[in-house]
């Protein structure tokens, strides 16, 4: 057997680079395989026990029906969704989950996910747009005066921000996030700082968007609102900056875990005592602040270009971990909801989107969904979906849209209505305030979600 084999028992330790050199040499020097091992053991201890997948997972409470045809009079989710939830939850780590009614199959935890871990952070379960959110600027304008400048409006809208994988805004922008002290923490994040000064205020692809609303209040909790109003919402994230610091850390909690178990592929996490743990946190955090920073810098151009009187404003955000004492709570596609914290949760370009007050409820682990969810796979959209019913359906329904595609049409996505009354009869949530969206900008092109 040759060297290299003899010692895979030991891939994982910081001295494997050392203990294969010492194997190779040991081999050259004519010992036999048996003397080979008496020899790495002797000289650099035994190969670690690694962990592994408990048998059981993890208690996780799920909100909605599981099974097959997905928003088609059939299950809330689909089996698979719940087969990676319950795959974390048998990791080493693993304390508790929750799955919310929008949720889908992603990778490692599905979208809709909430994951709870003893001092550790997974990168894969936090996901590829860190801190990816939701921001609503709700306008003293009422509906009538946004319909009748629609057309204008939405001109200003394409005007504020770039849509498209790794695009850039024609005019820089500015923000204090920029001069965040913490772009000096790690060499990556120095790497990163022209990068998110580049891509300030743009809003990427995929499932983001930004789309011009009119709504009315359904409860006084939403302060300076209006009953009847007109406000921006965006959905977008950190942009190539959370895409970076989460591929290469994804690459280093692979590596860590190795050490220590034996985990399958984009389950591995970080210990948060660790350097690489802290340094994830410090970078995560980061693009929460850059992410949030994206959607002050549209929505205040915006306001400023239209003269819309702004009234109030919500965001929040998903895709993020949060710690409490020695717990870390993963919302991979879904939100916090916390008693009375506000939220916001999007249905599609088709339909109603809700500004939401959280219960707190502990089942959930104060949790929500972050939108109605998909039915299937992009794919299956684009192969099942006709483009000439979704433009004949929003042109019925008054609502324009740029940057149109049969994956994030509102045939693609579950009924909100239903996702909002499963969250609401659980006692998640309680709607604050419904909105509809009448102009929707999108970058008409896959992305992550």
């Amino acid at each position: 057997m040759k060297p290299h084999q003899l010692i895979v028992p030991w891939k994982g330790d910081k001295r494997f680079t050392a203990i294969a050199k010492r194997a190779a040499a040991l081999k050259k020097a004519g010992l036999d395989a048996e003397g080979i091992l008496a020899a790495i053991r002797a000289e650099f201890g035994s190969p670690p026990e690694l962990l592994g997948l408990r048998e059981q997972p993890a208690s996780a409470a799920i909100f909605g029906t599981v099974g097959e045809d997905v928003g088609a009079g059939g299950a809330d989710i689909e089996p698979g969704a719940l087969a990676q939830l319950q795959l974390a939850l048998r990791l080493p780590i693993a304390d508790c989950g929750a799955l919310m009614p929008d949720a889908h199959v992603g990778y490692a935890l599905p979208i809709g996910g909430v994951f709870r871990a003893h001092r550790a952070v997974a990168p894969a379960m936090v996901g590829v747009d860190i801190a990816c959110r939701m921001m609503l600027t709700v306008f003293e304008t009422p509906p009538d005066e946004l319909m009748r400048r629609r057309d204008e409006l939405f001109r200003t809208l394409k005007g504020v921000t770039t849509f498209g994988a790794g695009a850039r805004r024609e005019h820089a922008a500015d923000h204090a996030v920029l001069d965040d002290p913490r772009w000096g923490a790690t060499g990556q994040l120095r790497g990163l700082r022209q990068k998110a000064a580049d891509q300030l205020g743009t809003s990427g692809s995929g499932n983001h968007f930004a789309e011009l609303v009119v709504g009315e209040r359904l409860q006084e909790l939403l302060p300076g609102a209006p009953e009847r109003f007109s406000g921006l919402l965006t959905h977008s994230g950190s942009r190539g900056v959370g895409y970076a610091v989460a591929n290469h850390y994804m690459r280093v909690a692979a590596q860590e875990t190795a050490r220590v178990a034996k985990v399958p592929r984009y389950y591995e996490w970080l210990d948060l005592d660790s350097e690489a743990g802290q340094e994830y946190w410090t970078a995560m955090e980061l693009c929460g602040a850059y992410a949030s920073a994206n959607h002050h810098v549209i929505h205040e151009l915006f306001a400023r270009r239209s003269k819309l009187p702004v009234a109030a404003q919500v965001e929040n955000h998903h895709n993020f971990a949060w710690r409490e004492g020695d717990l870390v709570t993963h919302r991979k596609g879904a939100t916090p909801a916390e008693a009375g914290v506000l939220g916001l949760i999007p249905g599609s370009m088709g339909t109603s989107s809700y500004v939401v007050v959280g219960k707190g409820n502990p089942g959930s682990l104060m949790s929500s969904s972050h939108g109605a969810g998909r039915r299937g796979s992009r794919t299956w959209a684009k192969n099942t979906i006709s483009m000439g019913d979704v433009r004949h359906d929003l042109a019925a329904r008054d609502i324009l849209v740029e940057g149109l595609s049969a994956d994030e049409s509102p045939l693609a996505y579950k009924d909100i209505e239903r996702v909002m009354a499963i969250q609401e009869s659980a006692g998640l949530l309680e709607r604050v305030a419904r909105m509809r969206p009448v102009a929707v900008l999108m970058a008409g092109e896959p992305g992550e979600d």
